[in-house]
């Protein structure tokens, strides 16, 4: 199956976040039209202004990267914001798309999706094969509902809606909040600050043990519009890069690039979160995507971004 973009007209939803930017970035090299909405154009909550704004826009395939996203600290403190908001956004835009005659979607889910003591590197086929992780539940249940939603008009209605899984991903645009950021940008922004005022430390929550996986966002755009135009499948696709890195070592990375050479102490009063998270790619990787942008680059592009403004809204918060 291809899905041929050229001259089509595509809704990135969610395009002021850091994924959808990347997500438009990457499309500009492509002959089509992308279509935005601001918050200030269609409330994502509300399911009359989405089918209002998809019935005018009439958009022929829709990249959804908008949700209500943070990290450990965000989804432990606001369990019902982070459920209801996504479903929420979710039900309406499949809902919209399907009645509008839209019959190619691309839903973006999350690596938080799978059992906390999944077997590594987690399969596609290890959903719903154990307990999720507590500080991040709700936001991983309602993305699983986001996954059954593509699957559920796939059935019902033979609708051509997929799912992508992307790891953690960091780049321009990222949220440098740290009440609400993920651990990449919160370490950028903790070297970067540790460095300015001559600390002689920097923070880290936890024992620094456990192992994550990173992708640029851009890299992460180029598969998903690799998805858009190859893929068509009821099971979601992983989108990473293959390689974990522990938090300590990670913190090591980010302080040679940002130029601090202080010491890194734990905070043991604070949680460590799933132990290991990485996703296979074989399933990826067997269709011929790989990624081009290694870890110290993307975080030495990550950083420049930082240095220039290239951060959300929120960022410093």
């Amino acid at each position: 199956m291809t899905f041929d973009i050229a001259q089509k007209r595509i809704w990135v939803a969610g395009h002021r976040g850091m994924v959808g930017t990347a997500v438009v970035r990457r499309l500009a090299g492509e002959n089509c039209e992308v279509i935005t909405a601001g918050r200030d154009t269609v409330d994502l909550k509300r399911q009359a202004e989405v089918e209002a704004f998809m019935a005018d826009a009439k958009p022929d395939a829709v990249v959804m990267a908008a949700a209500k996203v943070g990290g450990i600290l965000a989804n432990d403190t606001y369990p019902a914001d982070f459920l209801y908001d996504n479903l929420m956004i979710e039900a309406n835009i499949f809902e919209a798309a399907h009645r509008s005659g839209v019959d190619r979607f691309l839903f973006l889910g999350s690596s938080c999706i799978y059992p906390k003591f999944a077997e590594q590197p987690i399969r596609e086929d290890s959903l719903l094969t154990g307990p999720l992780e507590p500080t991040n539940e709700w936001y991983a249940i309602a993305k699983i509902a986001g996954i059954k939603l593509a699957q559920a008009y796939r059935r019902q209605h033979g609708r051509d809606y997929i799912s992508a899984m992307p790891t953690n991903l960091y780049g321009p645009g990222d949220n440098y909040d740290l009440n609400s950021s993920h651990v990449m940008p919160a370490l950028i922004r903790k070297a970067h600050e540790a460095k300015a005022s001559g600390a002689k430390e920097i923070v880290v929550w936890g024992t620094g043990t456990p192992l994550r996986e990173f992708l640029h966002a851009d890299d992460c755009a180029d598969a998903l519009v690799f998805l858009l135009k190859t893929y068509s499948g009821e099971e979601h696709v992983n989108v990473g890069s293959g390689t974990d890195i522990s938090i300590l070592d990670l913190t090591k990375l980010v302080c040679k690039v940002v130029g601090f050479e202080g010491d890194i102490v734990h905070d043991l009063s604070k949680p460590d979160g799933t132990p290991r998270k990485l996703m296979s790619a074989d399933k990826l990787r067997g269709m011929g995507w790989s990624p081009k942008i290694s870890l110290e680059d993307g975080i030495r592009d990550a950083y420049d971004a930082f240095l220039s403004g290239n951060f959300s809204a929120r960022a410093l918060g």
